[in-house]
């Protein structure tokens, strides 16, 4: 098989396309807490969630970024990784104002 960009970015080592995956340990936890925190709303077991859901979704984005099976993956990591810095950078800056 040829090694061309096309295959690095959508394919794994067996040669399989690859978009999505089952979800991770990082990933079900983020899902988790996510809804948690939409039924405790205030105080702080929603702060809790609110730090495990952003911790575990970070650590979901950089183990996508560095071990993912192909580019797509870790792109995609990337790509979160961004989001979450600049959900947090607009939701902080929305408090000071």
């Amino acid at each position: 098989m040829e090694n061309t960009l096309v295959d690095k970015t959508f394919r794994d080592s067996n040669g399989n396309i690859v978009l999505a995956q089952k979800p991770n340990l990082p990933l079900i936890v983020w899902i988790l807490t996510s809804l948690l925190a939409l039924i405790f709303t205030t105080g702080k077991v929603n702060t809790a969630l609110d730090v495990l859901a952003n911790g575990s979704l970070f650590t979901w984005a950089w183990l996508e970024l560095f071990q993912g099976i192909n580019y797509f993956r870790r792109a995609l990591g990337l790509l979160v990784l961004i989001g979450i810095i600049a959900f947090k950078l607009s939701s902080s800056n929305g408090l000071n104002n």
